[in-house]
């Protein structure tokens, strides 16, 4: 796979570089620290709606450009919009992060470098994350007068209650080490082994059957929203269609036969 720490193209807000059915999308304002303005978004928008589109795209990555990988919104920027060009900029980034969840295809976290406010939420949105040792983890706004509302949704429900709302209320910094154990990341990766760890994970997912990570990512979370009797109704009939499926017969096929399966997907 490309090595997606190349420096993108200077001008580029977010910078998409496919390698074969993995598409790397780097946030691209090393010098702002990958910060989330109105640009960056409008493209992550882009993007995100080109790769929903795109049946050839089977795994996406998100990553930072430089030695941040997001240090959330742009303050300067939002400084200087009227209060409803900030409210509708945080309508922005909050339909972004939902695209997150509603691809079809799994997105990975490749956290290169610090990920404070917004970045921390990126991170937490993302269906899965690698960390680099180097790696830091706030949602820090607190210390600015300005609580982090927005990237205590999806971290609430990534880690345990109040390990949120510690992070939250005081606004301290995580190592990668604790953002592993608090289950805000999946692995952490050797020193300089960040994305070629992530290409290794990424390579996992697309040994398996394109169809079935899709139906099986937009069940996850949907059932997450459910109760727990709606969650095992939803289930049981997802599981029954999927069992039914060209997909699943082939992989119990292959199972009892004692070869490998040939998704063909």
């Amino acid at each position: 796979m490309d090595d997606a720490s190349k420096m993108p193209p200077r001008d580029a807000p977010v910078a998409r570089a496919d390698s074969g059915a993995v598409a790397v999308l780097t946030l691209n304002r090393p010098a702002q620290y990958n910060a989330l303005s109105r640009a960056v978004l409008e493209r992550l928008h882009a993007e995100l709606d080109a790769i929903a589109a795109d049946p050839a795209v089977r795994v996406v990555v998100v990553t930072g450009a430089g030695k941040a990988f997001c240090a959330g919104h742009d303050l300067r920027e939002m400084r200087s919009l009227p209060r409803e060009d900030t409210a509708a900029l945080f309508a922005s980034c909050s339909a972004m992060m939902q695209k997150i969840t509603a691809l079809p295809q799994p997105v990975i976290a490749a956290v290169n470098g610090i990920a404070t406010a917004a970045g921390c939420q990126l991170v937490a949105q993302c269906d899965l994350a690698v960390a680099s040792p180097e790696a830091r983890f706030a949602v820090s706004g607190v210390n600015l007068g300005l609580f982090c509302s927005t990237p205590a949704v999806p971290l609430s429900r990534n880690i345990a209650r109040k390990r949120a709302a510690e992070m939250l209320f005081t606004g301290e910094s995580i190592d990668a080490p604790t953002a592993l154990a608090w289950g805000l990341v999946n692995r952490v990766a050797p020193a300089g082994e960040l994305m070629p760890t992530v290409h290794a994970l990424a390579r996992a997912l697309l040994s398996k059957p394109r169809d079935v990570l899709a139906l099986g990512k937009a069940l996850f979370y949907r059932q997450l929203e459910e109760n727990v009797g709606e969650a095992y109704r939803d289930a049981s009939c997802t599981i029954a269609d999927n069992m039914a499926g060209k997909e699943a017969q082939e992989g119990v096929a292959a199972f009892l036969e004692k070869r490998e399966p040939d998704w063909k997907t």
